[in-house]
């Protein structure tokens, strides 16, 4: 049996760890992403892909389950530290965007792990918010 709800609790916000430095080098993140996260191994389903928005280092899900909770940053420098959590189970994710594009690697407790890669979908949604 497949897990589906802890993959959807990372990458809910996929793509963001440090406070960012500048607003201005935050803003070069900012945008709205399309994340994708491979399962390497556990019980979540193999593939997802979300979409998230980042907006002066911070992260929010545009897509996903209601009840969960995110909380994220995006650094100046492009690394990315998350937590995300509903009823079911906890998950944490890291890794790097460099403006248009991302990678990672992301947990869920002890059900799954896997990697993930992000693409900047819009830069001007988040930013027009």
């Amino acid at each position: 049996m497949r897990m589906t709800v802890p993959a959807r609790l990372v990458a809910a916000a996929l793509a963001i760890g440090a406070a960012t430095t500048s607003a201005q080098a935050a803003e070069r993140h900012n945008g709205t992403w399309s994340v994708e996260l491979v399962t390497e191994s556990g019980l979540c389903d193999a593939r997802y892909t979300y979409a998230v928005a980042i907006r002066d280092g911070e992260v929010r899900a545009l897509t996903g389950d209601a009840g969960t909770r995110v909380s994220g940053r995006v650094a100046s420098d492009g690394t990315v530290g998350i937590a995300v959590a509903n009823a079911a189970a906890t998950g944490t994710g890291t890794g790097r965007l460099d403006g248009i594009r991302g990678s990672g690697t992301w947990h869920v407790s002890s059900l799954c792990t896997g990697r993930w890669t992000a693409r900047r979908s819009d830069a001007r949604t988040a930013q027009a918010e």
